[in-house]
């Protein structure tokens, strides 16, 4: 069920990409007079004809368009099942029947961030209920689900709605518990593992009751100690993986990152084509490519022996808990930044190398030597860039901090003292 939905498909970056650009199936714009109409159908045409060129060219394509198409149907199908509930049974009986019938509690616990949504959307009444805004948000708290949390926070349109949904103390009980069952699959590694995990402590303990924090060892006896003191407790091996990981990580970027070192260091000793007997000056100083080859030669290395800097920094110290929660992260970041960049700066100091060498003879050297230099590229992007870049999204932009701004035109407007009539 949840594969029918965006929430639950699991696309790699490239494809997320491609999704975001296929466009709707529904929702085409209506015209009223003759010309736009024309217009309407040029465009439309030259829609169909784009997708046909791309699906024909692009199998790959045609296979993300049509799993979008299919998540457009099961959106429409909900949509249109609220509405017809809602026709047949009334705001209250619908709001009654979803409250008792747990459907956006199981959709809340199967991580179908699109079901929830309508169904806040088309019936905000469900937020003003005594145990429903509590228990739907315990739900996406045990389920480690960012979306819904940022959805559920949105929709707190109720004065002191909010405070009361994190003054309970069932959202710290589920937050401290570690689920190995329920970790997300894109998270690239144990140390941003052991991040998200404290990024969702912070979070409800920074809007919970700050009494929380300070409560007596008799209060949290059952419980085995305070908050902070379970959540580390419960994450002892997972801490532990997270050194470990860092520790070989690391050691593996500095032996690279050596490498580079020690190739550039020596690329600008012995520059390509040799030196001026006389003046000591290199014979190609006047080319273009000679300039190319000499700066992107001290760039990878300036770049390489920041990056050994960084792991160095990683592999020597003994890890406390507040150095893999905060300052290791972000020093593992930097180290494979400067890395990256050093691998790029050395196939660039490459490349120009060798057109300075064989473009006397072979003009056209710098075509094959420019298609070879994009195969290491390629693969850069195809499976080291995606994670990269949500190493770098969860620790300098985690979307659980980030606030949902919910669209103008979303299910309908919701009056308090309508249904408090409704009610009595």
């Amino acid at each position: 069920m949840k594969s029918s939905f965006r929430s639950g498909a699991r696309l790699n970056f490239w494809e997320k990409c491609i999704y975001k650009c296929i466009p709707s199936c529904f929702g085409e714009i209506s015209f009223e007079n003759s010309e736009d109409k024309k217009m309407a159908r040029a465009l439309k045409w030259i829609k169909t004809s784009l997708r046909n060129l791309a699906t024909k060219s692009a199998p790959f394509i045609k296979r993300i368009g049509e799993l979008k198409l299919r998540h457009e149907r099961s959106l429409e199908f909900v949509k249109h099942a609220l509405e017809e509930k809602k026709s047949t049974m009334g705001t209250l009986e619908t709001v009654k029947f979803l409250l008792t019938s747990g459907i956006v509690l199981d959709s809340a616990n199967r991580g179908i961030l699109e079901i929830v949504e309508l169904c806040l959307d088309h019936f905000p009444e469900l937020m003003w209920d005594k145990d429903f805004p509590k228990t739907l948000m315990t739900e996406v708290v045990n389920g480690r689900q960012v979306e819904l949390f940022r959805l559920v926070n949105a929709h707190n349109r109720a004065p002191n709605l909010s405070r009361d949904i994190f003054m309970y103390s069932d959202l710290m009980e589920a937050v401290v518990k570690w689920q190995p069952e329920r970790v997300p699959a894109n998270v690239p590694g144990t140390v941003f593992l052991m991040q998200r995990e404290y990024q969702w402590f912070k979070v409800l303990e920074e809007r919970s009751d700050p009494s929380f924090k300070s409560l007596t060892a008799a209060q949290t006896k059952e419980r085995g100690g305070k908050y902070w003191e379970v959540f580390i407790e419960q994450r002892k091996d997972l801490l532990k993986e997270a050194g470990q990981w860092m520790k070989e990580t690391s050691s593996s970027c500095s032996l690279v990152a050596t490498l580079i070192v020690t190739i550039a260091f020596t690329a600008a000793l012995t520059v390509p084509g040799g030196n001026n007997g006389s003046t000591g000056i290199p014979i190609f100083m006047k080319k273009v490519a000679f300039m190319i080859f000499m700066i992107a030669d001290a760039l990878a290395l300036f770049s390489s022996v920041t990056a050994t800097l960084m792991f160095l920094a990683i592999v020597t110290p003994c890890y406390t808990v507040e150095d893999i929660l905060h300052s290791l992260p972000r020093t593992m970041i930097k180290g494979i930044t400067s890395l990256f960049l050093s691998l790029a700066f050395m196939l660039v100091a490459f490349g120009s190398a060798l057109t300075i060498v064989l473009s006397e003879h072979l003009k056209w050297i710098w075509i094959p030597i420019t298609l070879l230099a994009a195969v290491p590229v390629y693969f850069f992007l195809n499976l080291q860039f995606p994670q990269y870049v949500e190493m770098v999204k969860s620790i300098y932009w985690p979307r659980l901090y980030s606030p949902l701004k919910l669209r103008k035109k979303r299910g309908r407007h919701f009056n308090f003292r309508i249904y408090c009539t409704e009610v009595s």
